[in-house]
């Protein structure tokens, strides 16, 4: 499974000034990317930048709500650029390029900063894909800056890229509201691929006792962890963006941040459900591990017990005493052999009635 850090070293930004931007996140030598979608109810236009000024150019074309989706975060004198057009407060973009932020938002004068954690399942690692995603909501664009490649935002694309679609209707802060419950629709992704791990280690844990089975349960306690660090404070954020006022989230959003409000609700109960299955199931282990381990003592107890008075009848004959009369009578080998199993065949026969065996 994928390994992540629960904490992060914030030690770049020691001793600098409030605002200033500086990537805390994983190097990165590759080229920004900018997918830019100009909308309304009636035309569309889609295209791709690879610089801040070929995105602000794209954006002065017109269109009623423009959606300008970043792919990288750590050209951070590229960001700086477009967050100076854009009107971007300088907290706003510090907490961009810091990608140990807690789900959250930040009301501006003109923006809206909305930051959260995306989770996605990566079937090649075997664990979770964790990357930070802020959006900025603005009267009449949406920027979204993501830390590397891949999203759960293409349903989103292509709802947009359809003419019947309501995304295309409505105005900038429904885009928003929309890259929110599909961050949203991941988690339920994601908990349903760890629920099935979980049921398959519950049936695993009863029939058998693999050492690696250990290893498997913290991991996965591990990324349950990580679900419930991201989902927690999604229903105080939603709760936020309903307390913003016009224009920025007009009162048309309000049902639908009531739903939001629901499923992250909905998704933080079968994540506290999800981590009271693992602590229950460690438990079962450890309680299943400690039971053979008690069994194999019993045994080897009931071993040693048998052979207690074995040892003593042994230990007796063999002092090789001169005057002892039972060494020099012709029998007396055989009758030692007999009353020894005699001895230990009566101790087996009364540990059974004593139901130890």
């Amino acid at each position: 499974m994928a390994q992540h850090r629960l904490f992060k070293s914030r030690s770049k930004k020691r001793g600098l000034a409030p605002g200033s931007p500086v990537y805390t996140g994983a190097e990165s030598g590759r080229t920004v990317g900018i997918h830019l979608f100009h909308y309304g109810p009636d035309h569309l236009e889609e295209n791709q930048a690879t610089s801040a000024e070929q995105a602000l150019a794209a954006r002065e074309g017109g269109g009623e709500v423009t959606w300008l989706d970043l792919d990288g975060i750590h050209d951070v004198a590229m960001l700086q650029q477009l967050g100076d057009r854009l009107g971007l407060h300088p907290l706003a973009m510090e907490d961009i390029v810091s990608t140990d932020q807690r789900a959250k938002t930040d009301e501006y004068e003109q923006t809206l900063l909305i930051v959260m954690k995306m989770l996605r399942w990566d079937d090649a690692a075997g664990g979770l894909n964790i990357e930070q995603v802020s959006i900025v909501l603005g009267r009449d664009f949406v920027a979204s800056f993501q830390e590397r490649p891949g999203d759960v935002f293409e349903p989103l694309r292509e709802r947009i890229r359809s003419a019947k679609s309501r995304v295309r209707k409505l105005g900038a802060d429904y885009l928003a509201y929309c890259l929110i419950d599909a961050i949203v629709d991941g988690y339920f992704a994601v908990q349903e691929r760890l629920g099935e791990r979980v049921e398959e280690l519950e049936a695993r844990t009863i029939l058998q006792s693999d050492p690696k089975m250990l290893e498997q349960i913290y991991q996965l306690k591990r990324e349950t962890l990580f679900l419930r660090r991201s989902v927690w404070p999604v229903r105080e954020l939603v709760t936020s963006l309903e307390r913003v006022e016009p224009p920025l989230v007009t009162e048309t959003l309000s049902p639908y941040l009531r739903d939001l409000y629901d499923h992250a609700v909905q998704v933080i109960d079968t994540t506290e459900t999800m981590r009271e299955m693992l602590s229950g199931l460690l438990e079962a282990y450890l309680s299943g591990l400690s039971n053979r381990m008690n069994e194999v003592m019993k045994v080897l107890t009931i071993i040693a017990t048998i052979f207690i008075p074995l040892t003593f009848i042994a230990g007796i004959y063999g002092m090789n005493f001169q005057h002892m009369p039972e060494l020099a009578w012709r029998w007396a080998y055989p009758t030692a052999m007999v009353v020894m199993a005699v001895i230990a065949g009566a101790m087996l026969y009364y540990f059974r009635r004593k139901r130890w065996l």
